[in-house]
């Protein structure tokens, strides 16, 4: 249990040091969350009224949690970029055959990547305030929040290391992890409400895990942001997905172990 726990931080720290110490990596991670929620959120709140969205609270209040999946999924997409690297590049392999737990090898990846999408999230609640979003909720609902972004980032970092596991080629790993990404993002709530939507989008919303992570957020701790589904049932399909992503991608190190 020891060893685990030690070769899984051991892992993180490697690529949250990697992380830190690359500008631009770091500085395009941080860019990019706050120029959809100031470009976006601000140019589309001149054009969409607060009550076509949800409840009394602005456009950039209720496109927020999108922002919140939308980096979520662009760091599980680097993550597996780094996974795909360290395949290629022979790192995977002396994982793999060294004495350590399989799964320290995977939590240390996620770990990284979750770390990642929650230094996000906290600067897209910083500057999402600074333009007018009303954050709210209580402590309940604040950790719940927490909880339904941790999840969704480990099930869709499960996803991407599994993408990542089938090819050697990293435009391959592109042209497939994108057939996921744009409809992850744009078939849910994320950027409009599902009563706006037409009945067939609003069917693929309800089964897209992203639809109750923006939910989730929104009913915790966004004032003014009613909810579209139960939150037990937000915590629920989160936490499938995210129970679905850990065994895609045990399956996937499993393989790889295996053509070792």
């Amino acid at each position: 249990m020891t060893l685990a726990i030690d070769s899984t931080a051991t892992i993180w720290r490697k690529h949250m040091r990697k992380f830190l110490t690359n500008g631009e990596e770091l500085f395009g991670t941080m860019i990019q969350p706050i120029l959809w929620v100031v470009l976006f959120g601000v140019g589309m709140a001149r054009t969409v009224v607060s009550a076509q969205t949800s409840g009394t609270g602005s456009y950039v209040g209720f496109m927020l949690p999108g922002i919140v999946a939308l980096s979520a999924m662009g760091g599980a997409i680097g993550g597996g970029m780094t996974w795909l690297d360290e395949r290629v590049r022979g790192i995977l392999k002396e994982y793999l055959v060294a004495p350590i737990p399989r799964v320290s090898i995977l939590l240390g990846t996620i770990g990284s990547t979750v770390s990642k999408a929650m230094i996000q999230a906290v600067v897209i609640f910083a500057v999402g305030a600074l333009i007018g979003a009303e954050s709210g909720g209580s402590v309940l609902g604040w950790i719940t929040a927490i909880i339904l972004a941790i999840g969704y980032s480990i099930g869709f970092s499960g996803l991407a290391l599994a993408v990542a596991s089938q090819t050697d080629d990293l435009m391959a790993y592109h042209a497939m992890i994108m057939l996921l990404n744009l409809p992850v993002l744009f078939l849910s709530n994320a950027l409009y409400p599902l009563r706006s939507l037409p009945s067939w989008m609003r069917i693929g919303a309800m089964a897209n895990p992203t639809s109750y992570l923006v939910d989730g957020i929104r009913q915790g701790v966004l004032r003014g942001q009613e909810g579209e589904f139960p939150l037990w049932l937000c915590l629920v399909v989160v936490g499938g997905f995210a129970i679905a992503g850990l065994l895609l991608a045990t399956r996937a190190i499993n393989s790889m172990t295996r053509r070792k």
